[in-house]
Order: C-alpha cells, then sequence, then structure tokens
C-alpha cells in the first residue's frame, strides 16, 4: 500500500478556487483584543474532571489554578494556590494555602475548597472519567482556615506532579450552590487567569480576563483581555477561517496544508513532538465478541507486525514525531523503551502468524476511531494487505470511550496526552491498572504497577514499570504507534509559543 494514495485533501488554492472562504464570524484579532482559537474536538463537560480531551485541560489550566504549579520550560516545581507542602510520613502531606486568593465570583479562597475537592472527586458519586488523576488521594482533612492535611491511600511518590495537574480546585459553596456538576458546567468558577463567560454546546466557550488574578501566581498575569474558543471540526474550514481573519490560531493541521500555510507572511508555523502517543487498543478479553480473534496473542503480534509504523511517522504524522515501542512517553518517569520488545514491519510475518491461529485467509472485523481518519484509513490499508478485511466506524470521542468501556470495541485507534503527567503511571496505570479503561485485567501487570506507583524507591519504581511494560509489549496487549508531532498555526501578531506537554498556554500569549 502507498500513503499517497490516502484520500486527498483540499489544497489551499483549491479553498479559494472553490469559494470556501467566507466572512469571519468572529470580531477575532489584536484590534479587539480578542483572541479566538479553534479546535476539532470539545468537551463533553467543561468541568475538568468530567472530561479527558485535550481541549478540555486547556480550558482547566485557563480558568482554574492547581495547589503547585510546574513550570513548563524548566520541570520546576513553585507555589500556586499552595505556598508550602510537607511530608509528615509516606502517606501524609500538609499544605499550607496561599491567603488573598478569590474566586471569579468574589468568594473567597480557603481550605474549605480543597477538602471539599479533593473529597468529592474521590468519591465514586462524582463519577470522576479519569480515575487515575485522584484514586491516589484517600481524604482530605482541613487543619486551619488556611491549612489542609492530605491522607493517601498507598505511597504515592508522584503525588506532587498531580497536584501540578489534573487535580484543579473547585469553589465549595458555589459548586453547591448550583446544584453539583450539571450547574456548575453550566456555570463554572475558578481562581484561574481567564473565566468562562460563555459555554455554548457545540460551538464553544468565551473567556475573559481574570482582572482581580492574585499577583503573586507563578504564571503570571495574563495579556489578552478575551478567549474565543470555537469548535469546528473541519481542517479545511478551520484554515479557511484562519486566513480570512476569522480566527487567530489553530492547531492539529496536517502536514501538507501546513507547509502550505508557511508561505502566508501573516501567519506563523512551528511544529514539535508533544506527549501525545497513539495507539491501538485490542479486544484482549473478548467482551464484543466471545469467539473474538483479538483473544489469540498470534493475532495481536500479526497486527503489530502488519502495519508499518515508520513510513506513517515519515508519511503522514511527519514533524518530530517517533515510532512509540513501550506503552509511555519517553520523558515519563519509569518509561523504559530499550526494556519492551519492538515490532518491525513484517508482513510476511503477520500472515504466517495469522496462518497459526487459524486465519489462514484473514478475517473481517471493524476498528474504531475518532480523530485523524486518515491515519486509520492507512491502517486499515495494511491490515487488508495481510488479510484482516477492516471497517472504519469513526466516532466522536466521548461515545467511542463509553462504548469501549461497555465492551462493544473489538480493536480501536485511539491517543493519550496522559494530562500532561511526566510519569509512567498516567498512561500506562490508567490502560492496566484495573480501572475503567483496563480491558486486560492481567493481575502481574496489575501487581507490578501498583508496586511502581507506591513505592518510593526510584530503582524499584523503574523495575516495576519495566516488567509491566516488557510483559505489555511480549503480549502484544496494546500497540503503540507513534508520538504526535502538532503543527501551530497562527496570526503573526501574535506571540506564542508551544509546549511539548501539549497545552496551550494562552494565559502567556501576548499580542506583538
Amino acid at each position: 500500500m502507498h500513503l499517497g494514495t490516502r484520500i486527498g485533501r483540499l489544497t489551499i488554492g483549491a479553498l479559494f478556487a472553490g469559494g470556501l472562504l467566507y466572512a469571519p464570524t468572529s470580531f477575532a484579532g489584536k484590534s479587539n483584543d480578542t483572541l479566538v482559537y479553534a479546535s476539532d474536538s470539545e468537551p463533553e463537560s467543561v468541568s475538568p474532571y468530567h472530561n479527558d480531551v485535550r481541549e478540555g485541560v486547556t480550558l482547566a489550566r485557563l480558568a482554574w489554578d492547581t495547589l503547585i504549579y510546574r513550570d513548563p520550560r524548566t520541570g520546576e516545581y513553585r507555589p500556586m494556590l499552595a505556598t508550602a507542602w510537607k511530608w509528615l510520613d509516606p502517606l501524609t502531606l500538609d499544605v499550607e494555602l496561599r491567603q488573598g486568593v478569590g474566586f471569579q465570583n468574589g468568594d473567597k479562597f480557603s481550605a474549605d475548597d480543597v477538602v471539599f475537592t479533593f473529597n468529592y472527586v474521590v468519591n465514586p458519586e462524582s463519577k470522576v472519567v479519569t480515575k487515575q488523576n485522584v484514586d491516589w488521594i484517600k481524604s482530605a482533612e482541613k487543619r486551619g482556615d488556611y491549612e489542609v492535611r492530605i491522607h493517601l491511600k498507598t505511597p504515592f511518590p508522584a503525588a506532587l506532579e498531580y497536584l501540578a495537574g489534573p487535580t484543579p480546585i473547585y469553589p465549595k459553596a458555589y459548586f453547591q450552590k448550583v446544584g453539583g456538576v450539571d450547574g456548575y458546567s453550566r456555570a463554572p468558577i475558578g481562581t484561574g487567569p481567564y473565566k468562562i463567560v460563555s459555554v455554548a454546546l457545540g460551538k464553544g466557550v468565551k473567556l475573559e480576563r481574570n482582572a482581580n488574578y492574585f499577583k503573586d501566581s507563578p504564571r503570571g498575569q495574563p495579556s489578552i483581555g478575551k478567549l474565543e474558543f470555537r469548535v469546528i471540526p473541519d481542517h479545511e474550514t478551520q484554515v479557511a477561517e484562519l486566513m480570512t481573519g476569522g480566527i487567530d490560531w489553530i492547531w492539529r493541521v496536517p502536514p501538507d496544508q501546513a507547509d502550505a500555510l508557511k508561505a502566508n507572511p501573516k501567519l506563523t508555523v512551528v511544529a514539535g513532538e508533544t506527549m501525545r502517543v497513539g495507539y491501538l487498543a485490542f479486544d484482549n478479553e473478548g467482551r464484543a465478541d466471545a469467539k473474538s480473534p483479538f483473544k489469540e496473542k498470534r493475532v495481536r503480534e500479526a497486527i503489530s507486525y502488519a502495519i508499518d509504523r515508520q513510513a506513517m511517522v515519515q508519511n503522514l504524522v511527519k514533524g518530530s514525531s517517533h515510532v512509540m515501542d513501550a506503552f509511555c512517553f519517553p520523558s515519563q518517569f519509569g518509561c523504559q523503551p530499550d526494556a519492551v520488545r519492538k515490532y518491525s514491519y513484517d508482513p510476511a510475518k503477520a500472515k504466517a502468524l495469522l496462518a497459526e491461529a487459524g486465519y489462514k485467509d484473514g478475517f473481517d472485523a471493524e476498528i474504531y476511531a475518532y480523530r485523524e481518519r486518515e491515519y486509520a484509513e492507512a491502517m486499515i490499508g495494511y491490515l487488508r494487505a495481510v488479510g484482516i478485511r477492516a471497517k472504519l466506524n469513526f466516532l466522536k470521542y466521548s461515545a467511542l470511550r463509553e462504548a469501549q468501556r461497555a465492551g462493544k470495541v473489538p480493536l480501536g485507534f485511539l491517543t493519550w496526552a496522559s494530562f500532561s503527567v511526566n510519569d509512567a503511571s498516567a498512561m500506562v496505570g490508567v490502560f492496566f491498572k484495573g480501572g475503567d479503561d483496563d480491558f486486560t485485567h492481567d493481575k502481574q501487570i496489575i501487581d507490578w504497577l501498583n508496586a511502581a506507583d507506591s513505592s518510593t524507591d526510584p530503582v524499584e519504581r523503574k523495575a516495576n514499570y519495566a516488567k509491566a511494560l516488557g510483559k505489555i509489549a511480549e503480549e502484544a496487549y496494546a500497540l503503540p504507534l507513534f508520538s504526535y508531532s502538532s503543527y501551530y498555526a497562527f496570526t503573526s501578531d501574535l506571540q506564542f509559543t508551544p509546549d511539548a506537554d501539549e497545552v496551550p498556554r494562552f494565559d502567556l500569549a501576548h499580542w506583538k
């Protein structure tokens, strides 16, 4: 199969010729001090604990603060809503809180909000989407108006990393006043540098600068007055709006479009590798079909040999992306790519393995995906070349996630960016530690991961991660594909710097 034969896109020139350029629908740009950014996906809820898409992570970092701040450039942990923290023992963390901070509705921030947030999110009734982010917390206890004690279930060396990432603080009084998460997701309040002023399902979210954002924040004060997130599913429409000034910033620009946009002097195009990893998830337990071929190790191995991941990196993903061998991102603590079995592109071996497994003539299958249709179609081509006749089911991410959790997805092409947490627990633990997204339930792997996540000895942690990652690869329980290299395109009036953790920090951006 030649990747050059995949479905083509409209070229930039075709956008003009086809009349797809239309007048902007938003007043974007420097003159209006309004940065309009667009993406092809939207969070199912703007409540940070109730979505796990990157667009939701972006909004969470804009409108909410966490106890600790990790500098994206240096990796240093710095005080944010907390001013100091101290381990009393491996299960007890005392935190001193910042005084004088207010929520965006004027309520004062205090220990009550931290205790409420953590005790709420560890309660199963809260229905947190990614439980791995909080299930290390046993409870939180108020020790004073600005003092909190966090109790852990087991030792968790990555605790500070999580307190600096996917654990924003909710306002207790306001959250309860609006009736819980349903009301809160329609009119959320945080302490962050921007306030969400409107949420329109299927359209987007508008934000305004928080004029009362606390002066000592390690993030500094935001420069741009207004932000608007717009949902535009079609990349060609995003490009058209960017070129006509309807929007100021887009990402995930396909490489061929990115190359064309570089010729426009009014635009800036940059690229860089991100922590996002694409992977194939197999129905290892046969939940979708008791006779599923994916229960058979040799079938999973065959698929791993059938897909030319290096060709996909070179011809589709491009940029700074790399083939991934371990089910984690290399910069994460505990991720050890050299400790796992590697699958080279070998279609002859794939066919032989299928024949050994009893599928000499191949079989029919469904592959589910929610983004990069062309990547999924390329993999379908590789699978058909070895006899697996795959049909694509393309869904929204939330629908795909629910279908997978319900055991209805035999083969899924998905991605994960670990909530930008630089610890292997944020990826391998989510999918192989017995939680909602574990479709293998290998007890040995679960034991190794529990040991890795709870040990205070870095050497022991790495050893257990190596064992878990090694067995995942050896059994072909999942196939890591490649890291993502995101292309960003934005107006040349904007000073914006992308970070490897794939969090667009608009609060650090400014107009030139």
